[in-house]
């Protein structure tokens, strides 16, 4: 199984956290991202997003369906995004779009 981890892009600060937008800068880096990550995207790979607005804004960039899942949320606990994932039991790949610190550990 492939885990692709992506960090939303930049975001601004402010509350509440679920909804707090990219930034113009941020837009940048998604589309960016997006742009080299699409065509490596392992055919069939499942996109799991976060249902915050910034990791929506992030995922959206991308330009492929995707699921999107409390269960790699801004309160997600690194059980819940290996979970979420069926890692490593999965066949395929996945696409998680979340935070940091999560996403790090």
């Amino acid at each position: 199984m492939d885990l692709i981890l992506w960090r939303h892009a930049d975001a601004e600060g402010g509350r509440p956290d679920s909804g707090r937008k990219l930034t113009e800068r941020g837009g940048e880096q998604a589309r960016r991202v997006a742009a080299w990550l699409k065509p490596r995207l392992p055919r069939g790979c499942e996109v799991l997003v976060s249902p915050a607005t910034r990791a929506q804004q992030t995922a959206l960039a991308l330009g492929v369906p995707f699921v999107t899942s409390p269960a790699v949320g801004t309160d997600a606990r690194l059980d819940d995004v290996i979970a979420a994932a069926e890692w490593p039991a999965r066949s395929g790949a996945v696409l998680i779009v979340g935070h940091q610190p999560t996403l790090g550990r």
